[in-house]
């Protein structure tokens, strides 16, 4: 390689490096505004975050940025690692998303995503729709105007999932989605008329904060999250995010009336924390060390919670614990009791506190009537009832209040249209994921028992966080599992373990 190709390329890093630590200020700003912000900052925020994010965009625009990119792009690359290639082709797939969006649109979104956060938390604290509608009317409006920048021989909606999820779209969701259905109503339902219900009482009654809070710090740093390089707060809505893999912010929020809450919060919100701080070190502020998608980067927080902290194996070994910090509701509970208490499918208003078979529903639900927000077949004043009706539909049960219904989710609040998908998606990889771990782990499930997580943290690092973008997601799944994705293994996962708890077979 000719030392001119290199100073492009050194060229080209750096103003890569410049524009990801602006957006990891970005990150802390938003980090701020949900956690510890006072009410009144809300219209200075909306504009600090619409100034910043007009910077990033010219700066992601740059035309010496696409000059770079077409003479790197074009050249004999055969002198470039496997990094290197990576950072220039997603450097690439970003610019050309990026420069299509005039700036202006960029700014208004970004304002009025902050704005429209504040409007839908006093909305639902409220519990008033009408206050949140139009802020939502006007970002659909927006969103799909984005999309028609972007790639205008698309479906609007299309564009705004591969947002989240690189190469997915309808056409694969749907029949993923109609499958899923299909076998999961019918499970649920015979779960609800199984005559072993298991008991989950000892979940009921007053579980003091503070030791909720020390109890959820413990678990996280048994599963190897660095406080050195994190920190854990409370906010609205549970999330990860942060500046980049040396300061990782994770929160969760507290029930009186409930510590599993807030505890599987706290797991799931981990996983995704292990995912960035497991991210490759010496590139940290470049395009082949981000995390791939949405759908694996949510794999990794269920890969925790679900599959690690709701088995028997982690059940054994941390009663005694639960037990200890809890002594009024769980001493005399045993490890079984535990396990299927902790694992009982109800369905539920809530998402985030919805168990894993009716979970899938959930975002079924939010996937179709963003379909139909974004072809037009749904208003945004069609909202609550559609929801509620698909609820009884699909859950059998009807939300009384909209808090419980359709403002109970932040992701609208800011523009977040086709990243649920994503939640069901992560759901099918950790299972496949999990399954293709045990094989190169055959005693996984005793080093859970034992409380040993070191060996999963490493294998997941490995095969997954520090891969990076290297791959596709659909190469990742072949990489690590030797198949493409397949939702069989969720599928014969949710009836095997919940048929033996439920007794259905």
């Amino acid at each position: 390689m000719d030392d001119s190709l290199r100073h492009e390329y050194n060229s080209l890093v750096t103003r890569l490096q410049e524009i990801s630590r602006l957006g990891a200020v970005m990150g802390l700003l938003h980090w701020d505004q949900e956690v510890i912000m006072p009410k009144g900052g809300a219209d200075s925020r909306a504009k600090q975050i619409s100034a910043l994010a007009g910077i990033v965009h010219e700066k992601s625009t740059h035309a010496e940025v696409g000059k770079l990119l077409d003479k790197l792009g074009n050249c004999d690359a055969s002198g470039f690692n496997e990094i290197e290639k990576t950072n220039i082709s997603e450097a690439q797939w970003a610019y050309n998303r990026s420069v299509r969006v005039p700036e202006e649109l960029v700014r208004e979104i970004a304002e009025l995503g902050s704005r429209g956060h504040m409007v839908w938390i006093e909305a639902r604290k409220e519990n008033r729709f009408a206050d949140f509608a139009p802020m939502l009317e006007k970002f659909v409006g927006l969103i799909k105007k984005r999309s028609g920048y972007i790639d205008p021989d698309k479906s609007p909606y299309d564009v705004n999932i591969e947002n989240f999820e690189r190469g997915a779209s309808m056409a694969q969701l749907d029949p993923l989605f109609d499958k899923l259905k299909s076998q999961l109503i019918p499970l649920i339902s015979a779960i609800r008329d199984s005559e072993s219900q298991p008991d989950s009482s000892f979940f009921e009654g007053e579980f003091p904060i503070e030791r909720q809070e020390e109890l959820g710090r413990r678990i996280s740093e048994d599963m190897g999250f660095s406080f050195d390089h994190g920190r854990m707060d409370v906010s609205v809505h549970p999330f990860c995010g942060g500046g980049d893999s040396t300061d990782v912010r994770i929160t969760t929020r507290y029930r009186l009336d409930s510590f599993v809450e807030s505890l599987y919060a706290v797991i799931h919100e981990t996983g995704h924390g292990l995912y960035e701080q497991g991210r490759m070190p010496d590139y940290r502020d470049l395009p082949a060390s981000e995390s791939l998608t949405m759908g694996v980067h949510e794999s990794q927080s269920l890969f925790w919670e679900r599959m690690v902290a709701q088995s028997k194996s982690f059940c054994s070994h941390y009663l005694n614990l639960f037990a200890s910090v809890f002594p009024e509701k769980l001493n005399g509970v045993s490890a079984q009791k535990f396990y299927e208490g902790i694992n009982v499918c109800r369905p539920s208003f809530i998402r985030v506190e919805a168990d894993e078979v009716t979970y899938p529903l959930h975002v079924i639900l939010r996937y179709e009537l963003e379909k139909g927000l974004f072809d037009g077949s749904v208003s945004v004043d069609q909202l609550p009832g559609l929801w509620n009706d698909k609820m009884e539909e699909y859950l059998g049960i009807r939300p009384p209040t909209d808090r419980e219904g359709v403002l109970q989710d932040v992701h609208w609040s800011s523009g977040a249209f086709g990243y649920f998908p994503s939640y069901t998606l992560g759901a099918m990889y950790a299972s496949q994921f999990f399954n293709a771990m045990l094989k190169d782990l055959p005693t996984a499930d005793s080093q859970i028992a034992d409380g040993q997580f070191n060996n999963i943290k490493e294998w997941l690092n490995n095969n997954i966080h520090a891969k990076g973008t290297l791959y596709s997601s659909d190469e990742l799944v072949r990489h690590v599992t030797g198949e493409p994705l397949n939702q069989d293994y969720f599928i014969s996962y949710l009836k095997e373990k919940y048929g033996k708890i439920y007794k259905l077979n």
